[in-house]
């Protein structure tokens, strides 16, 4: 019986050893691994925000330009968490701004934007960052797949101009693929509802 116990906390002992060994293993790793991840999280991250900005365009650092909104701005872009806008800057003076943007009414879910406004309130470009609409159908809203994003740049909202603002199946000016209409009416809404919301924010870019 005592050869037994002595046994079992013998194993216990080395169970438990083996558990503190292995954590502090992985402690290890993470701290010695978690610069540069984050580094390549904000390299990747940056690289997404310049795609909806002229090239050269601004000479600041977009990440540290980055301003929290309140929650009440983040939902008027249909974002239900934190959201962020990015200021694009040239000799220190804001150019444009970088929009964080959720259609939250996409075929398969939430399609989730980076969308791009000059200070004159010109779209800059958008593009769409996570999505989970149909391959080969719904999809044609990622750059990767079609250009058909890229039809919203240089395009602006005016009074004149707001029933524009739809895809031309709803009586609007911007072009979709037959079947698959929900998605691109969503974007379109979002871009919208952005390009809205900036109208009514001049001093984001003072």
């Amino acid at each position: 019986m005592k050869t037994m116990f002595a046994n079992g906390v013998r194993g216990a002992g080395t169970l438990f050893l083996f558990a503190v060994v292995f954590t502090a293993l992985m402690a290890g790793t993470y701290q010695l691994t978690r610069k540069k991840v984050l580094f390549n999280e904000e390299k990747a991250k940056a690289a997404l925000i310049a795609q909806v900005l002229p090239a050269k365009s601004f000479d600041n650092n977009l990440l540290k330009g980055a301003k929290l909104l309140s929650a009440e701005d983040g939902k008027a872009m249909g974002n239900d968490g934190d959201s962020y806008v990015y200021l694009a800057k040239k000799a220190g003076k804001t150019e444009a701004a970088v929009f964080e943007a959720t259609a939250p009414d996409g075929y398969a879910g939430k399609i989730k934007l980076l969308v791009g406004v000059a200070k004159d309130g010109q779209v800059l470009g958008v593009r769409v960052v996570a999505h989970k609409e149909t391959p080969g159908l719904g999809d044609y809203i990622d750059v990767a797949k079609s250009s058909w994003i890229e039809q919203f740049k240089g395009r602006e909202l005016t009074p004149q101009n707001a029933d524009f603002w739809k895809v031309k199946k709803d009586g609007g000016g911007f072009d979709y693929m037959a079947g698959a209409t929900i998605s691109p009416r969503a974007v379109t809404a979002a871009v919208k509802r952005v390009l809205e919301y900036v109208a009514k924010q001049p001093q984001l870019f003072l």
